[in-house]
């Protein structure tokens, strides 16, 4: 299989911290690769050498077949990238900030702007494009600047954490955009740490930590690799919920997390929720959900990773950086 984003071996360091220690990456034509990891685990890091922003200190990297390090012009006319944060230039308007980056890629003024126009009806910011990008709300800059990574029509695209920081509508409206930029041919690889927007984006997912890659496969197939269910309980008072966890810790030998009014425990043993089911009859606590679920992909990360990912629906901003370097 050809594939449009290959690594083998990839290896990056600063100065005594490797950042990068082999990773291994594929992604396949017409495809979104999702790649998850906790703070640090180099997911921007491999961005920024796919990129060529970064040059690899060992492995290779290669972009719809050209190598990152030894034919670098030819990889930047290929992709597009948008960072964690909106890059557009505040004091510009979208109009402007697009002729902008049309221009550096050598449009001429006429087709600059036709393009411009063409990005801004794509992105629903037509109605906004004579206005100054400091004037947008947190969702249309991040279209705005997704629409700046377009310009030159890559055929792959690079979205890290994209979504940091967005409302949730805001990061339905971008999940739609890239869904809709998946069916018209790109490649994406996008880098998250919103195990819900892996779960609903993602054709393939590795999970990268320590700078390596440690699973891989589609969201069922890692799901699949994780032997534990979850049992799931929600008691029908919450005044009783303290003495519920008292029973399925003793049950099971391990407290369960409380969240939502319900309790949830990982369990490798069938015959626990009927047990379970059984005591809390026994001591008049009625529920009014007893469910054994497949793990979610939050808990595959947590049990990879040792580490929860985000929860779904961020409220603020954040940044991963790879904390063991220098940014």
């Amino acid at each position: 299989m050809t594939y449009a984003i290959e690594t083998e071996g990839l290896i990056k360091r600063f100065g005594k911290v490797t950042a990068l220690q082999g990773l291994d990456l594929r992604a396949r034509s017409g495809a979104v690769l999702g790649v998850l990891g906790p703070n640090g685990a180099g997911k921007t890091t491999a961005v920024r050498i796919l990129a060529t922003l970064l040059r690899p200190d060992g492995g290779t990297a290669r972009v719809c077949g050209y190598d990152v390090a030894r034919h670098p012009h030819e990889v930047r006319r290929i992709i597009g990238l948008t960072g964690q944060y909106a890059s557009v230039d505040q004091e510009l308007t979208g109009v402007q900030n697009l002729v902008l980056v049309a221009r550096l890629l050598g449009y001429s003024r006429p087709a600059a702007r036709r393009r411009a126009g063409e990005l801004l009806e794509r992105f629903g910011l037509a109605h906004a494009g004579a206005r100054t990008a400091k004037t947008y709300s947190g969702g249309m800059r991040r279209r705005l600047d997704l629409a700046v990574s377009l310009v030159g029509d890559p055929s792959v695209l690079y979205l890290d954490e994209p979504t940091t920081g967005l409302d949730p509508q805001s990061r339905y409206e971008l999940w739609d955009i890239v869904r809709d930029l998946v069916a018209g041919g790109s490649t994406v690889l996008l880098t998250t740490q919103y195990m819900d927007e892996a779960d609903q984006l993602a054709d393939d997912i590795v999970v990268i930590d320590g700078g390596v890659a440690i699973a891989a496969g589609t969201s069922e197939e890692l799901k699949a690799k994780t032997d534990r269910q979850t049992l799931e309980i929600q008691p029908a008072a919450a005044d009783r919920m303290a003495e519920t966890a008292s029973i399925v810790t003793s049950l099971s030998g391990t407290p369960p997390i409380v969240s939502g009014g319900a309790l949830r425990i990982q369990v490798n043993d069938t015959a626990l929720p009927a047990a379970v089911l059984r005591r809390l009859d026994g001591a008049g606590i009625e529920v009014t959900e007893l469910a054994l679920r497949r793990p979610s992909l939050d808990e595959v990360f947590l049990s990879l990773t040792g580490r929860h990912g985000a929860a779904p629906a961020p409220a603020a901003d954040g940044r991963e950086t790879d904390e063991r370097r220098p940014v």
